[in-house]
């Protein structure tokens, strides 16, 4: 059964950095794309950044956030520089295919999720 795995969460002050993992087991996810995705408290789930022959970001952490994959290990990363107060949520790692066209940033556009990494960024 395929499985997302998230780790490298945690508590940051802001300025600082994180790098978020996500592991993927259970089928080869190279020909996958591959998103993350985030949920502050009461809000709903919104897009962070994907990556499938491209890369896509959210207006709201481009320019500060990376994402990455490396096929030969099943991970996907995302990098966290400059993080602000506003970026404290739980991330969550997700798959889906690879050509969804103008749809990548829903969450229908992802079969598979992980169980997410709380992130939290004090001021």
């Amino acid at each position: 059964q395929a499985q997302l795995l998230e780790s490298g969460g945690g508590s940051v002050q802001a300025g600082g950095s994180l790098r978020l993992s996500c592991a993927a087991s259970g089928r080869t996810f190279s020909s996958f794309a591959m998103g993350w995705f985030r949920q502050a408290p009461g809000k709903e789930r919104e897009f962070v950044a994907r990556i499938s022959d491209t890369t896509r970001y959210a207006d709201s952490v481009k320019g500060r956030f990376t994402i990455s994959r490396d096929n030969a290990r099943n991970t996907v990363f995302l990098q966290m520089n400059s993080l602000k107060p506003e970026d404290t949520a739980i991330y969550y790692c997700a798959a889906g295919p690879m050509y969804v066209g103008s749809t990548y940033y829903t969450r229908e556009a992802y079969a598979y999720w992980g169980q997410g990494t709380q992130v939290t960024v004090s001021s």
